[in-house]
């Protein structure tokens, strides 16, 4: 399973829990209120901050897996000039 979807339904099953314990607590209507707002922008910053660290490790990874074809290929290329070189000075 994809670990951002692991994250992000971790997320929505923690938000979804604050916001039932907050329903059914014993509280004025207004403080209810305030408190399903204060714990959504919590929850909406934890969401950003999560995706912002998946979008880095992403692009991490990405620049590291094109560092290394770039180097095999610069690998590649070496081979083939010496091989050329070879068969060069074994035909004349």
């Amino acid at each position: 399973m994809n670990s951002g979807k692991v994250v992000l339904g971790a997320l929505a099953g923690l938000a979804a829990g604050a916001i039932l314990g907050i329903l059914f607590a014993p509280d004025k209507g207004t403080n209810t209120r305030k408190k399903i707002a204060d714990k959504g922008k919590g929850s909406i910053d934890d969401i950003k901050k999560k995706y912002e660290d998946v979008i880095s490790t992403i692009s991490s990874k990405y620049e590291s897996v094109k560092n290394d074809a770039s180097n095999y290929i610069n690998e590649g290329k070496e081979i083939a000039a010496d091989a050329k070189r070879t068969v060069e000075s074994n035909v004349k």
